[in-house]
């Protein structure tokens, strides 16, 4: 991997950008590099495209394999996009056909998100329907931002573009998301393994060294906790099938979360070792972890509508108290963590089993594999490149995460970042009706944008702030007293003042950032891939709900028969292929 470099960037300032510039929504802008950026000087754009120059606004098509939600953008980003664009987002997820559907009529939309760098994005680009960010300099011109702090993200899309087209094209259609400033860190932990610290310390901190320890501690925690806020039943954790692909995706990641093993391929991956576990494996991470949801299940401390619900069933469930754990951060603390509950002394914060070794990820100023694109067939190229080249400016990346600036957020008189009052409540509580100027445009979460990608890392440093990172958990103003008695017992307990500094002392695996992407498949393959990953998330949602060790056993093996049927071996030895060249990459990094 190159080294970051330190660059000066150029700051756009014509009469149009700087009136798209007056409030605040999406991905910051700092720079590609470990050095701090300096937006001082100039980088003329002519920012203000024909479609912003009418009166009537202009609706954009956004075609995005991330997001969950389909239909017009609402609430409080929506009014930031038609105050600063004149323009009207309307989403397209990815389900079943609509991929292959807008593939053969020729127009993916006006932007285009990708979930990853494989196979849909080859085919688009090969099928020429991936707008060149260089012709009649878009890029220079509408993106400068980009252009002047992401050059190692584009150069990566560049090479990509070699590979897929056998080297005879080195066009640039994109960047990936999460890009860094630093390639020296690595990204916040998110799988922090939360726990209802308040339920704990009742019990005595009881010792936990592995997942049969954690069961334990649940059916204690259920039986001086049966029922949450609303006087429903509660149980240690609530899933949810929104987010599943090739695997049940929080049985996966608890793989990852527990044996710090990323998911790669049909199984996960251990980059200490460059070892491949596959899903099916006798013992194996997966199916470990699989049988411990379905002991959780056994002894009713599994939600049972895990299996039909969406993610906002689940976290309105979380918020309501209805859970006990939670090995991701967004899922568990972030929804539970209300003033309410903190005035209640009641919270949820870190505890990790003392044999886990959760994964970090590496941070990477090449950008990750789900790409901001331009479909070839838009109108409004110069429109759809403004708006992505304001979610690369600090105003975006902050509102993105944290809401309207001003409302939500602020920087004082030295450039360190603070939240308001509301801003605070919101994040907190993303029920919080908007107020102000966003009044009766719902509540914060109703306006968080919804097509589900980043541009900047959370992790990246704000270049309009004091050297701060864009991560609220690193902001001085948040370095303060404890927010109640039960998290002031936690840092006792620990000897640390943030979950940040505790996952620090934990044992953890950092996987490298490198340019690696798994290899397209062929269409025959793809066929295979997709029915045997087909009978694994199905068989494992079947396993999770057996109501007995041995109804579980015989799913298992129904579910490795059928599996192998269906090609699972020659699945098998392509991810093998992949762990190997995944692996080289990360030892030259090393």
């Amino acid at each position: 991997m190159k080294k970051a470099v330190k660059k000066t960037v150029k700051k756009a300032t014509s009469i149009a950008l700087v009136a798209a510039m007056a409030a605040g929504c999406l991905a910051g802008c700092g720079g590609n590099s470990s050095g701090s950026v300096d937006n001082s000087t100039e980088a003329g754009a002519s920012a203000g495209s024909a479609a912003s120059s009418s009166d009537k606004p202009v609706t954009l098509t956004v075609f995005s394999e991330l997001a969950n939600y389909s239909g017009e953008q609402m609430g409080w980003s929506a009014k930031i996009l038609l105050d600063k664009f004149n323009v009207v987002l309307n989403i397209i997820p990815e389900q079943d056909g609509v991929y292959e559907t807008r593939m053969e009529s020729g127009d993916l939309g006006d932007i285009v998100i990708w979930g990853s760098d494989g196979e849909n994005y080859s085919k688009a680009l090969q099928a020429g329907l991936l707008y060149d960010w260089n012709e009649d300099d878009l890029l220079t011109e509408y993106g400068p931002d980009i252009a002047a702090n992401m050059s190692y993200a584009l150069e990566k899309n560049s090479e990509l573009t070699k590979t897929i087209t056998n080297g005879e094209s080195d066009t640039v259609y994109g960047f990936g998301h999460n890009v860094a400033t630093s390639a020296e860190d690595h990204e916040a932990f998110f799988y922090t393994w939360d726990l209802r610290w308040d339920l704990y310390k009742e019990l005595g901190y009881p010792e936990v060294k592995n997942l049969d320890d954690l069961v334990e501690v649940f059916k204690q925690m259920k039986e001086i906790c049966p029922t949450d806020d609303n006087g429903n039943e509660t149980y240690a954790v609530s899933l949810w099938p929104d987010w599943d692909g090739d695997m049940v995706m929080y049985v996966k990641s608890l793989a990852t979360a527990y044996h710090g093993y990323d998911e790669h391929g049909i199984g996960v991956y251990d980059s200490d070792t460059g070892t491949f576990h596959d899903a099916l494996e006798e013992n194996g991470p997966y199916l470990e972890a699989l049988k411990f949801f379905n002991k959780l299940y056994q002894n009713n401390l599994l939600d049972p509508n895990s299996m039909t619900q969406t993610y906002d069933n689940m976290i309105e469930k979380v918020r309501a108290g209805g859970t006990f754990w939670s090995i991701f951060n967004y899922s568990g603390s972030a929804g539970y963590n209300t003033e309410e509950h903190l005035a209640d002394n009641k919270m949820m914060l870190s505890m990790v089993p003392s044999e886990a070794s959760p994964i970090a990820y590496g941070m990477n100023v090449q950008g990750g594999n789900r790409i901001w694109s331009i479909g070839a067939n838009t109108q409004y190229p110069e429109l759809c490149m403004e708006i992505i080249n304001w979610l690369c400016t600090p105003e975006g990346t902050m509102t993105y995460n944290y809401g309207p600036e001003g409302l939500c957020w602020y920087y004082d008189e030295d450039g360190y970042t603070h939240f308001t009052d509301f801003g605070k409540k919101a994040y907190t509580d993303r029920t919080t009706a908007m107020i102000d100027d966003y009044e009766g445009l719902g509540n914060f979460n109703d306006g968080c944008m919804q097509f589900n990608n980043t541009t900047w890392s959370i992790n990246a440093t704000n270049s309009d702030s004091n050297g701060e990172k864009y991560n609220y958990e690193f902001w001085k103003s948040n370095q303060t007293e404890a927010g109640c008695d039960t998290e002031q017992d936690w840092r006792d307990y620990y000897g640390v003042s943030s979950v940040q500094e505790y996952m620090e002392k934990q044992k953890y695996v950092v996987a490298p950032a490198t340019s690696f992407t798994l290899a397209s498949k062929t269409d025959d393959f793809k066929t295979t891939w997709s029915a045997v990953t087909d009978v694994i998330v199905t068989y494992s949602w079947r396993a999770i709900y057996a109501n007995s060790d041995e109804e579980y056993d015989q799913i298992v093996a129904e579910m490795k028969e059928q599996a192998k049927n269906y090609g699972y071996d020659d699945c098998v030895e392509w991810s093998l292929e992949q762990a190997a060249a995944r692996h080289e990459l990360e030892e030259a990094v090393r």
